[in-house]
């Protein structure tokens, strides 16, 4: 039988300069041979603003290269947009502020061939601006992602961007990305858990790496506690979204305590100014996020909320 063909679907809402760096790595793919079927870019931009990127660059694309319009500000709806233009059997998802190895994409389908996973993950190597200080450290590691050291099984998932996905079993439906998750972020965790409650398995790729380079604006303490809130919301909105009340309350109590024993971590490097204190606040964040899960208090970061940051930052230059 011959290997499945593979798509790669990039989301992106006004980053012409990342999208050009992202697809331009895309297209130095290494050792793909011709499974790589076509490059889709969904536009989350109402006003199409990256058609004229994707239009420049079609020339040095070694395969199609599609622009497709999600004109509904939404990080669910791109994703979904981009589904909707390819019908090829695999698609690897690649973030437009993130950069792929030459080997990235027969990384990950190799990774996929060894596991047999419906959904597998790669490493990611984060990059944060220069003046960032005292928390460089942590925040190179927020924005990155380890692993095992070789091409396994894994128990857990890790999000959508640097992944491989079996279309037919991790994306049912023509609408696999739940758009309630459009403004908030999370889509991915949902679609996770409901591919992992079906019994789906999830695979590591070890050396499909990417870097993931962090703007100034996100690349600042205050943002990556932010998320790592909104990150520890997670568990306790999908039991939510399940009324599996009981594994709520477990989140619940799993939260408190992370809260009180980071927390408390957290004073006590502060107090001694070490810089492990971003990691435990981290940690802390990730535990009141399991304690705050209601709506009222989920943080937006994607959608509208970015599109209108976009605009207060044009109107002002």
């Amino acid at each position: 039988m011959s290997s499945p063909d593979v798509a790669v679907v990039i989301p992106t809402l006004r980053r012409p300069d990342e999208l050009t760096r992202a697809l331009r790595s895309i297209f130095a793919q290494q050792h793909v041979d011709s499974r790589l079927r076509e490059i889709v870019v969904a536009d989350n931009d109402p006003e199409a603003s990256a058609r004229a990127t994707v239009e420049a660059l079609k020339a040095e694309s070694p395969v199609p290269l599609i622009w497709t319009h999600a004109p509904r500000p939404g990080v669910a709806t791109a994703r979904n947009t981009g589904l909707s233009a390819t019908q090829a059997p695999l698609i690897a998802f690649l973030d437009d502020d993130e950069v792929a190895s030459p080997g990235w994409l027969a990384a990950l389908l190799r990774g996929h061939e060894a596991t047999g996973a419906d959904a597998v993950f790669g490493p990611i190597q984060g990059r944060v601006p220069d003046d960032t200080g005292w928390a460089t450290a942590y925040l190179e590691r927020f924005f990155g992602r380890e692993g095992p050291e070789g091409d396994q099984l894994i128990d857990e998932p890790y999000g959508c961007g640097n992944s491989l996905l079996v279309r037919a079993t991790a994306l049912p439906g023509q609408t696999p990305f739940h758009v309630g998750s459009d403004q908030i972020g999370g889509e991915d965790d949902v679609l996770f858990a409901a591919l992992k409650a079906r019994g789906g398995r999830f695979g590591w790729a070890a050396e499909a790496w990417v870097d993931e380079f962090a703007p100034p604006h996100r690349a600042t303490l205050r943002y990556a506690l932010t998320r790592a809130f909104a990150y520890g919301q997670g568990p306790s909105q999908t039991a939510a979204e399940a009324r599996d009340w009981l594994a709520v309350g477990r989140w619940m109590a799993i939260g408190a305590v992370q809260t009180l024993v980071w927390g408390g971590a957290t004073l006590v490097m502060t107090i001694m100014g070490r810089a492990s204190r971003a990691q435990m606040s981290d940690r802390a964040a990730r535990g009141l996020g399991k304690l705050m899960w209601m709506k009222g208090f989920e943080p937006r970061f994607y959608g509208q909320s970015e599109l209108d940051r976009l605009n207060r930052q044009r109107a002002s230059s």
